[in-house]
């Protein structure tokens, strides 16, 4: 049971502790930060309510106040990020009844979020725009994450020793703090820890960079503190020199997602090379660029049909 706590508790002030108590140490710093948003924002929006008060249209209320700012989908995960601790609450005999039963899920409509991706012609232009000099620079980051698809953290943790070149594979099986103080992290998901195919130009290029580097160390890592601006910064730059849509590094990985699309990879072959949990997320992500796939297959299948 959380320390200090009863009934006439302000409930801000048990969820404060719940999240130190439940969560700090247990889970990643980036979910940690939303758990740590959601305080502030109970804090904000409840600041008087107590635990016994907690009802099931007290709960209600809390959600529809949150929702008028965000929309229903992280008014979702605010839902779900509170309930823990009210189960916990209820399970200590601090709350009668679950106020979170049936609760009503609201939001702001969402914006149209359309990702921002290159198409092959561009990509190729960016690559032959690339300096890629005899020492690791962030041209040949970029270069890596347009040819793998990987996150920014996945790619700043990559080192030699992930590089198998006889056998064309790069192991992903980490990822790097640089929003903390450096290191190596887990991947976002299970899912994220995978071994993907490289092509055969990384392998040359690659095998001859890393020839003198250690083993175990990172290659994009030095001394500095790293910034993903820094890297969009320069990405930026060579994109307006060449004349083409101007994308971020994560950009890169959609572009290297959509191309596999169009080139008729699986749907589930692009979600195990992007590392992602399910394919479910992968369609969710490139529904546009799947329905456009599903246009021309209509097309085609009318073409068959009509050639019977």
């Amino acid at each position: 049971m959380l320390s200090n706590m009863n009934k006439t508790s302000l409930f801000c002030d048990y969820y404060k502790q719940w999240v130190d108590v439940y969560k700090k140490g247990a889970i990643r710093d980036a979910t940690m930060s939303k758990y740590l948003m959601t305080q502030k924002w109970v804090e904000k929006l409840a600041p008087e309510l107590k635990i016994s008060e907690l009802t099931r249209t007290a709960y209600q209320q809390l959600l529809n106040d949150y929702a008028k700012e965000h929309e229903r989908q992280t008014t979702l995960d605010f839902h779900h990020q509170l309930k823990g601790s009210i189960l916990d609450a209820v399970d200590e005999g601090l709350i009668e009844r679950d106020p979170t039963r049936k609760a009503i899920i609201k939001g702001k409509t969402p914006r149209a979020k359309k990702i921002k991706y290159l198409n092959q012609f561009e990509l190729h232009t960016l690559i032959a725009h690339l300096d890629i000099k005899e020492k690791p620079n962030w041209d040949w980051f970029i270069l890596l994450v347009a040819k793998t698809g990987m996150r920014f953290s996945e790619a700043l943790a990559i080192t030699p020793g992930d590089f198998d070149f006889a056998r064309q594979t790069l192991s992903i099986s980490k990822t790097w703090d640089y929003k903390g103080e450096g290191g190596f992290l887990p991947t976002k998901n299970e899912s994220s820890v995978r071994k993907i195919q490289i092509d055969w130009q990384i392998v040359v290029k690659f095998s001859e960079l890393v020839k003198e580097l250690p083993e175990n160390k990172p290659i994009f890592v030095g001394k500095n503190k790293i910034y993903n601006s820094t890297v969009n910064d320069v990405l930026t730059r060579h994109c307006k020199a060449c004349g083409i849509s101007e994308i971020s590094i994560h950009g890169l990985r959609h572009t290297h997602a959509s191309l596999l699309l169009f080139a008729g990879v699986s749907i589930a072959s692009v979600a195990r090379r992007l590392g992602h949990a399910s394919m479910t997320t992968t369609q969710k992500t490139y529904l546009h660029i799947i329905q456009e796939l599903e246009n021309k297959d209509v097309d085609l299948v009318m073409r068959t049909l009509s050639g019977l």
